[in-house]
């Protein structure tokens, strides 16, 4: 049986409840895995927008990485393979999306600048008029690709990786507290999303991290991680340490063209001084 008829069609309604594509999609994969969990779920939100509607790539992206992430986990008891995994789902999830769209950017791909507050206001009423709902559109048509490429990245028999592979992402969680099981849920983040060279993913992992520990602390009714005060003070932190720049190739200087390169550059160093300003802010 093909993936698109085992695939709920509830997608949209999923995404109504959740409120983020990043939060939707993390759930949906979550839930295909046969493993729900609400917390890292939640935490997902700030990354929609393009990681905190700063237009980068897609949240859809993101929470697909996530929940493969935890797949790769549970599926391989070697770290080491589960974060070469991770890495490799991210890859394949990358590519089904942007075949699709023609890019990884929730700026490019909408024609919103969320950060603007007329861009907001005409996304908005578009979207509750119904005459632009291009994200829902996109998510119902894409959810049954998400999760077939989130497999093949998962099940990729192909071994090319370091011994030991090393991800920016997991690296920034694990100074933060991480469980073995969260560092390999960011791994595919690792060099702007699968080494992509994209939006920073160690600071989408911190920024995640952060929004968990901040879910945590709040008493009675359910609230919004969308624009939290831990992310916030993270987004502020990554600011300060590079000079704003936000694009993973420019901040390393290069594009990494295999998991052993980023390996490399991550081990020799690169970017300390920005996973320890990520990992106390």
């Amino acid at each position: 049986m093909s993936i698109e008829k085992q695939f709920p069609g509830d997608t949209k309604k999923v995404f109504m409840k959740m409120g983020t594509c990043s939060r939707t999609f993390c759930y949906l994969l979550d839930r295909e895995f046969g493993h729900l969990k609400e917390s890292e779920e939640r935490a997902a939100d700030p990354l929609a927008g393009g990681i905190m509607l700063r237009g980068h790539q897609c949240g859809m992206l993101w929470g697909c990485a996530l929940a493969a992430g935890a797949e790769s986990f549970r599926r391989y008891k070697d770290q080491g393979m589960a974060v070469s995994r991770a890495v490799t789902a991210a890859q394949h999830i990358m590519e089904s999306f942007t075949e699709k769209t023609k890019s990884a950017n929730c700026r490019e791909i909408t024609g919103y600048d969320m950060l603007n507050r007329f861009d907001m206001i005409k996304f908005m009423v578009k979207f509750f008029l119904h005459i632009d709902r291009y994200c829902f559109k996109h998510a119902e048509e894409w959810a049954p690709e998400a999760i077939r490429s989130a497999n093949e990245g998962l099940s990729n028999e192909k071994n090319d990786s370091p011994h030991t592979p090393v991800s920016c992402a997991s690296e920034v969680v694990k100074k933060m507290g991480a469980s073995d099981e969260q560092a390999v849920m960011v791994a595919g983040f690792a060099g702007g999303l699968g080494l992509s060279g994209n939006g920073c993913g160690a600071l989408a992992a911190a920024i995640w991290m952060n929004t968990m520990a901040w879910n945590r602390e709040q008493a009675g009714p359910y609230k919004t991680s969308m624009s939290n005060p831990k992310a916030k003070n993270t987004l502020k932190a990554f600011y300060r340490a590079n000079n704003s720049e936000f694009l993973c190739y420019k901040i390393t200087g290069q594009r990494f063209n295999t998991l052993e390169e980023h390996t490399k550059f991550i081990k020799n160093g690169g970017c300390k001084h920005l996973i320890d300003a990520l990992a106390f802010s």
